[in-house]
């Protein structure tokens, strides 16, 4: 075995090569691209933030997140479940009573994403500031190239003869 080089398959940390972002999907022995998906969609960073305070039921959850659907948010716990980050309780009661709550990992996971919340809180003015300066650039360029496209088409106009007129000598 190569020095630097860790003996446990699944772990993807520095191992003594560039870790380039590009060898993510690359290397057989490492899911991140998969982890990353499926922790950072929209409706897993809903459900890690709610479960952050309490355990909650199903049916609390679809209450509390907005435009999720039944199917959506049971396959999104079933994922977050199998990653290790929401444990289910099933209560044996009628009818049966299950909860949903973040286990120790799922709960670093939400300190990471409290920071992502807290950055883009404190960022969100910049961002529109850009977003506002990137859409007038882009709708100058559009008129801009337009205003060309009308040009060319009227120099094109120009020099062809006007429909239904004979052709001029020396023209096929």
């Amino acid at each position: 075995m190569e020095d630097g080089t860790f003996e446990s398959l699944g772990y993807c940390a520095d191992t003594g090569v560039d870790d380039d972002v590009l060898q993510w999907d690359q290397r057989a022995d490492c899911e991140v691209r998969q982890i990353l998906d499926r922790i950072a969609d929209k409706w897993s960073l809903l459900v890690i933030a709610l479960l952050d305070k309490r355990s909650l039921r199903f049916t609390e959850l679809r209450r509390a997140i907005d435009g999720v659907s039944q199917r959506m948010l049971a396959r999104t716990l079933r994922h977050l479940e199998r990653d290790g980050l929401v444990s289910r309780t099933v209560h044996p009661t009628v009818p049966p009573r299950v909860d949903y709550a973040l286990t120790p990992m799922g709960a670093t996971l939400h300190a990471t994403i409290n920071a992502l919340v807290v950055w883009t809180e404190e960022h969100q003015n910049a961002i529109a500031a850009a977003r506002a300066a990137y859409d007038r650039r882009a709708a100058a360029e559009r008129e801009a190239a337009e205003r060309e496209a009308a040009e060319r088409a009227a120099i094109a106009r120009a020099a062809l003869p006007p429909r239904g007129s004979p052709a001029l000598p020396g023209r096929w």
